[in-house]
């Protein structure tokens, strides 16, 4: 391999750890160097013709390059594509030491190999192993009511992420309907392995939006594949999977088999997550139908949900009151009466069986009560106030 004067440190992870890593540089920002050239280059130059020349023998002062440069994960959107066609002749115009780069897209890599020297580094997500498994199976109980049968199946899925011979990621469906703990269940996980959940709702990208999202398209619009590069989480979970068009099924084929998603920018090999897709549909069969042969093939396990119970109901009405009475103030608690709370409700349990939307209502309730109070302690004081 050709050596170069130039080193190059690639970092692919999240932004936060790569500012963390690079924290103790004294270093200056590429998209920063490159503004100022531009500014410069549009300067107008008035030259004086009296003045003297420079001999041709007189030796010029060349400029050193500085130590340190960087490039941050959303610099690139930034630079023009003719900059990111010509990013080896930029770097070595520039010429610095050492160049430290996030998530850079394919083309940047591959000119910088010319240039310099390139060392990757990866961030370490975490993974799956007996204690993750350990405490998923004594807390469950405790952040999803119900759901018994949920318990089991996920336990055997993430097994296989502990077993040293699977390279690839495991994919599940949870499906069933809205409201009874599919996303709340993907965010447990995460919290056991580490690092923010990796979430996105595909029922929010349109067609033409979603199509360059997933399939790529200017280096300077959003890319699935840079999100995954970017994730701090070894759970991805892909909201309401079955909303996307059936068009965009290829290019999730590769990403559950190998765990490689490419496209016109970025190749990112995301390792051994758990993936979970979820749907709101009533069964296994349904499911299929919507994704087709070729991707329901793909999926390790489908997981279904269940309506909850009006015991259930009653249990989840418990817990969020008390939830949210322990974010109150002394103040406001003693405003508001918690057992009369959960009895109104539990009165009406049958209609609340959506666990986002009885968050909702609790919310609304307490909320409309501290305003009441509030506007009549207002009254008391002023009594011509309206």
């Amino acid at each position: 391999m050709a050596t170069h004067d130039m080193k190059a440190y690639i970092y692919y992870g999240p932004s936060s750890w790569f500012k963390a890593e690079t924290a103790g540089l004294e270093a200056e920002s590429l998209l920063d160097i490159v503004y100022e050239r531009d500014n410069l280059n549009r300067q107008i130059s008035i030259v004086d013709k009296r003045a003297s020349i420079p001999s041709e023998t007189e030796p010029e002062d060349v400029e050193e390059g500085p130590e340190h440069v960087l490039a941050e994960s959303g610099d690139y959107a930034s630079l023009t594509e003719a900059t990111i066609s010509n990013f080896a002749g930029l770097v070595r115009s520039i010429g610095p030491k050492n160049i430290y780069l996030n998530n850079p897209p394919e083309l940047v890599r591959s000119h910088l190999e010319r240039v310099a020297d390139v060392e990757e580094v990866s961030y370490e997500l975490g993974s799956f192993d007996a204690q993750v498994l350990r405490n998923f199976n004594a807390d469950f109980q405790d952040h999803l009511v119900g759901q018994d049968s949920v318990k089991s199946e996920l336990l055997a899925a993430m097994y296989q992420l502990t077993r040293q011979n699977v390279d690839g990621p495991v994919v599940v469906m949870f499906y069933g309907p809205s409201g009874v703990g599919k996303t709340e269940t993907a965010k447990f996980i995460s919290r056991l392995t580490g690092g923010l959940l990796f979430r996105k709702q595909f029922s929010m990208l349109h067609s033409e939006k979603f199509a360059s999202y997933v399939f790529g398209g200017s280096h300077q619009e959003p890319s699935l594949a840079l999100d995954l590069m970017e994730r701090e989480s070894s759970v991805i979970l892909f909201d309401e999977f079955d909303k996307a068009s059936s068009v965009f099924h290829s290019a999730f084929y590769e990403l559950f088999d190998e765990g490689v998603l490419e496209d016109k920018n970025y190749r990112v090999e995301v390792g051994r997550p758990l993936i979970i897709c979820t749907s709101n549909y009533g069964s296994e069969s349904a499911v299929k139908n919507a994704l087709g042969e070729a991707l329901y093939s793909r999926f390790d396990a489908f997981i279904e949900f269940h309506p909850l119970s009006s015991f259930e109901v009653d249990t989840i009405i418990d817990r969020l009151v008390d939830a949210k009475f322990e974010k109150l103030t002394p103040e406001e608690v003693s405003i508001l009466n918690a057992d009369e709370l959960k009895l109104n409700l539990k009165s009406h349990s049958k209609q609340l069986g959506n666990i986002r939307k009885l968050s909702s209502v609790i919310d609304q309730i307490i909320g409309h009560r501290l305003a009441l109070d509030l506007l009549e302690t207002v009254e008391s004081v002023d009594p011509k106030s309206s």
